[in-house]
């Protein structure tokens, strides 16, 4: 699937244009998610430099991005054309009802109890399999 992902408030807590602390377990459960086959993209209102510094925290992080603020790495942007993001599953905070507990969100994506996830995830399964 193609997940788009907000950032401030959703990956980390709202500080902008700062990046606040991280919202416990959101890069397991991202990270998890494209090793899964799940191409995520960056949707946020960053631009600029606020965006570029949200890219590289993700990156130094271990999260790489399929795409960012746009539906493939080569789009280019058009500020005629809206910026909304063609993707299956939409991440945000803004969600109706607030954003779920990432291990709830990873379960519901991925139709697996917590319980069953990859051995090799050893650290990622004690963090969301109490």
């Amino acid at each position: 699937m193609i997940i788009a992902v907000d950032f401030d408030g959703t990956i980390v807590e709202h500080r902008y244009p700062d990046i606040g602390k991280e919202i416990p377990f959101a890069f397991q459960t991202l990270k998890q998610l494209n090793d899964d086959g799940h191409s995520l993209i960056l949707w946020t209102y960053r631009s600029g430099k606020e965006l570029e510094e949200a890219v590289k925290f993700c990156e130094r992080k271990g999260l790489q991005f399929y795409a960012v603020n746009k539906n493939y790495p080569e789009e280019v942007f058009d500020s005629s054309i809206s910026r909304k993001i063609n993707a299956d599953i939409y991440i945000d905070d803004r969600n109706y009802g607030g954003l779920p507990d990432w291990g709830e969100i990873y379960q519901t994506i991925s139709g697996a109890p917590l319980s069953q996830l990859p051995k090799k995830k050893s650290l990622w399964r004690r963090l969301f399999c109490r």
